[in-house]
């Protein structure tokens, strides 16, 4: 976004991301006008190039403040308190938790993102590398102190629990037998398990 916006202006600008959300969800990126988002929204087109440059701009923001919020929230967990051990389960579980809860924003990204300028999607792919930089570096943490096993590569590790997360979209339902909270908890057991010495 182009400004710091006061309350109002950034109920807008929260308003027009939902009601693209919602639309880039039941119709696709491709399928849905900048005119169906702003009537939608119930603003202008001015309003709309006010806050986003572009409807790639709402594409990208869509996912960045998932990954926003990931990465805070990670920073907070690597940097707490526990054993390495216990920090990682809590990041797994997190990063399940919160993908499930915002899962059209991360449906809609993984479908569109061939979408995006070349600058946006680097930028996008430069920023989840820093994250999962991050969350590799727990695991060559406890590889380091004993508490993994050294076997497994971290970036392959890594690459296999997000491999996993990014698939939720295609199977996890919010009325299926499972809660959010029982998958994160044993996506996170998977990890641990995988990376504990026997």
């Amino acid at each position: 976004m182009a400004h710091a916006p006061s309350s109002k202006s950034a109920a807008v600008a929260q308003r027009l991301l939902a009601e693209a959300t919602r639309l880039f969800a039941e119709r696709g990126f491709e399928r849905t006008s900048v005119q169906e988002i702003v009537e939608a929204a119930g603003v202008t087109k001015g309003a709309l190039y006010h806050y986003y440059g572009s409807k790639d701009d709402l594409l990208h923001e869509v996912y960045a403040r998932v990954l926003r919020l990931q990465t805070e929230r990670l920073q907070q967990i690597a940097g707490g308190e526990g054993t390495v051990g216990e920090r990682l389960h809590r990041a797994a579980a997190d990063v399940v938790l919160t993908s499930i809860e915002n899962l059209d924003d991360t449906k809609i990204f993984f479908r569109s993102m061939h979408q995006l300028s070349p600058e946006k999607n680097k930028a996008v792919r430069a920023d989840r590398r820093r994250y999962h930089e991050m969350f590799r570096s727990l695991i060559e943490e406890g590889q380091r102190d004993g508490t993994f096993r050294t076997g497994p590569r971290p970036d392959l590790v890594v690459d296999y629990f997000f491999g996993s997360v990014h698939h939720l979209g295609t199977w996890y339902r919010e009325d299926g037998p499972l809660s959010a909270e029982q998958v994160a908890a044993e996506f996170a057991d998977l990890l641990l398990y995988s990376l504990r010495r026997p």
